[in-house]
């Protein structure tokens, strides 16, 4: 089984310029936690790239084994130091995670 972890963020900034480097600090952090948090299977992290005014501004797509990888990330020191950067640049946040069907 993969549990597919998918979050979005609509930024607090309203400069588009520094909503653009909050949004590419925020995958680069993400994206660091890769080989830092061992239960991370897959992490695709990237700013909105198309309908700025429509879509969130940055996003992140992690994959792990089970919900207990899920949980270990969630709590991991090096997730929470992010999650904290995240929380200070951030106006909205929207979540899924969900099983990953093989066909």
């Amino acid at each position: 089984m993969t549990i597919r972890h998918v979050v979005a963020w609509k930024l607090a900034a309203v400069d588009d310029a520094v909503r653009g480097e909050q949004a590419a600090e925020v995958a680069r952090r993400l994206t660091s936690l890769v080989g830092v948090v061992p239960s991370i299977r897959a992490l695709s992290a990237g700013p909105n790239a198309a309908y700025a005014q429509q879509n969130v501004d940055v996003a992140v797509v992690i994959d792990f084994d089970d919900v207990q990888g899920l949980d270990e990330y969630q709590s991991h020191p090096a997730h929470q130091d992010v999650a904290a950067y995240i929380r200070s640049v951030v106006s909205h946040r929207m979540a899924v995670d969900f099983e990953v069907v093989s066909s």
